[in-house]
């Protein structure tokens, strides 16, 4: 009879600190800043993040108490004038650089809390990165360099070089595999690094100004190719982009401004200044 009570009493301590746990778990996937819970299962969450950089001897905060969250499957572009911290967003995001407070959760894990070779080995295996400047190796050929994030794993180059001849057929790039990047132009290069970032098969792709260095014509057909990407890949994807045109394709838009995110009107960036650039064939808009 007492083993039974106390059976009983232990059930109800597990099933208290079950409820508390519960509780706990909503808390902590819960942003303030942009309202409504998030479960683990959304893609990003970062809760608020503050970067202070030193400069001369003064500290300057480029955001404070900033907060995002990304859903799974989300196309999300982020827009602001330059200079605005965009790019230091995404170097957060990325775990390419650390914040002076607050977490970044990807799923239920705080990237913020991993030491160097964990960190790093995360980005690897779960981040895509597309810069504006595609920073390929130039002695490499295409297949070689989008072979790599493969290599660095550690996976054989007979399985790596499949895998990058596969991405690089799927950017429209196979007969260009055994050039260099040198001999590539630069739309190529940017497909090269595409296939590069998505290669290793990760579930984010973080892209920052992917066209900003590339004429109109082959800016549009990158664009199209990411979009076209992000449902093949069944991805999350991240833009910051001056291209207000792609940007309103996404399934959201947030403008960084004076350290912090807004969901802008067409109306409010046409009253900030945004131009219509007549030399471009469609008009496209640009901030």
């Amino acid at each position: 009879m007492q083993r039974s009570s106390t059976s009983r009493r232990i059930g109800s301590v597990k099933a208290s600190f079950q409820r508390e746990e519960t509780q706990i778990s909503r808390r902590l996937f819960y942003s303030r800043d942009e309202g409504g819970s998030l479960d683990p299962e959304s893609a990003i969450w970062a809760d608020s993040l503050t970067r202070i950089y030193r400069s001369g001897g003064v500290d300057v905060t480029v955001f404070k108490n900033l907060s995002l969250r990304v859903c799974s499957g989300e196309r999300l572009a982020i827009i602001g004038e330059s200079g605005s911290g965009k790019s230091t967003l995404m170097h957060l995001l990325g775990g390419l650089d650390k914040p002076s407070g607050g977490r970044i959760f990807f799923g239920n894990q705080d990237i913020v809390g991993l030491s160097d070779g964990p960190l790093a080995d995360f980005r690897n295996r779960q981040i895509g990165f597309v810069w504006q400047n595609p920073s390929l190796l130039a002695e490499f050929s295409a297949l070689e360099n989008v072979m790599m994030p493969l290599l660095v794993r550690g996976v054989r180059p007979g399985e790596a070089a499949s895998a990058a001849g596969l991405l690089l057929d799927e950017v429209g790039l196979k007969a260009r595999a055994g050039h260099r990047a040198g001999e590539l132009s630069g739309g190529e290069q940017q497909r090269v690094a595409l296939a590069r970032a998505l290669v290793a098969r990760p579930k984010v792709l973080l892209a920052d100004e992917p066209t900003g260095s590339l004429d109109f014509r082959t800016g549009e057909t990158i664009m199209n190719l990411l979009t076209v990407l992000h449902t093949s890949h069944k991805l999350t994807s991240v833009f910051v982009t001056h291209n207000l045109s792609f940007a309103f394709s996404c399934d959201r838009v947030l403008e960084l401004k004076k350290g912090s995110l807004q969901t802008p009107s067409e109306t409010e960036l046409q009253t900030a200044g945004v131009l219509q650039d007549a030399t471009r064939l469609d008009g496209g808009t640009y901030v």
